[in-house]
């Protein structure tokens, strides 16, 4: 039987939930609910178990809500990393409960290294795992990588994506203030380096196109860059494209209309802070204690709305 391309899966996730908006998790517990951190077993700010505890809890809710609503959940590994072997267990578990909800789950790892290194951080963050002890348990649909050490750094997460029917999003063009430090270093043709990252990753992905016609090797390519969108779409059509970025980051969902084709696919756009913590916001003032839960759908509905209202090519 045919392994269904990750590509493919994840466009008919976003036909299915009629957007392109995923979630995503990025929980801080000194932000999280009152109604949560206040309970015996997650009140302790000085014990690991208690923050991650109240961690896979927030998720879990987050999840039950959200899942009739978006095609995709973002995990980043970074917030559950910090509690070290106690984080890395529950960030598993999340990926499990996103998974038994119906909802892809992209790992946000941003794993990188030479070949064999490379090799051993595909099995752990993009591999099932089928060990005796462990049981079968599910990977990530897909994770997010670094391309800096080049060809030999990537094969191992292609290779393993293109057996398993996943995918990998190599960052590209990212939002932060100093990206373009690097990422604009002008190459000996005068083009910046991350335009030479763009053709490297159309390369990198020709062995792994869908029926869609789009590859299951992405890009992540930051909201703030308006030029950078266009231009770097034109130089991948058949990528699909993370765009963080939309919300706390500021970036503007009428620039994200230029990478969508007129089925409305293209990319995926995650917003995580702006919605998950929208508890916190006035606008949801009137969702308080123990509804805070609501606050997080109502915000995550209205940022379907607005991606409606500024994509044309996105509404179904």
């Amino acid at each position: 039987m045919a392994i269904a391309n990750f590509a493919d899966r994840l466009l008919a996730a976003i036909d299915q939930r009629q957007t392109p908006l995923i979630l995503g998790l990025d929980p801080v517990y000194e932000k999280l609910p009152p109604a949560l951190t206040s309970q015996p077993g997650m009140n302790d700010s000085g014990r690991a178990g208690d923050c991650v505890n109240a961690m896979f809890e927030f998720c879990r809710q987050i999840i039950a809500v959200a899942a009739m609503h978006v095609p995709a959940v973002k995990i980043n590994s970074a917030y559950f990393e910090r509690y070290q072997w106690r984080g890395w267990q529950v960030y598993g578990r999340l990926v499990q409960e996103a998974r038994d909800a119906g909802l892809l789950v992209i790992g946000d790892v941003k794993r990188a290294d030479i070949g064999h290194t490379a090799e051993q951080y595909a099995a752990a963050t993009l591999a099932d795992s089928n060990f005796g002890d462990l049981g079968h348990t599910a990977g990530p649909d897909a994770i997010t990588i670094n391309p800096y050490f080049g060809g030999d750094g990537i094969k191992p997460f292609t290779d393993l994506a293109q057996k398993t029917g996943k995918g990998v999003f190599i960052l590209l063009r990212t939002s932060n203030p100093s990206a373009g430090e690097i990422q604009e270093i002008p190459a000996a043709d005068g083009q910046p380096l991350y335009q030479h990252v763009a053709d490297h990753i159309a390369s990198w992905g020709q062995g792994l196109m869908g029926s869609s016609g789009f590859s299951a090797v992405g890009a992540v390519v930051g909201a703030t860059t308006r030029d950078s969108l266009i231009q770097l779409r034109r130089a991948l059509p058949h990528t699909l494209f993370l765009i963080p970025g939309i919300g706390a980051q500021g970036g503007n969902l009428q620039d994200c209309a230029h990478v969508f084709d007129r089925a409305g696919h293209g990319a995926v756009i995650s917003a995580s802070r702006s919605i998950i913590f929208a508890y916190r916001d006035q606008k949801y003032a009137g969702f308080s204690g123990q509804h805070w839960s609501q606050a997080v759908l109502q915000a995550l509905l209205d940022t379907r709305n607005e991606i409606a209202a500024a994509l044309p090519a996105t509404r179904r």
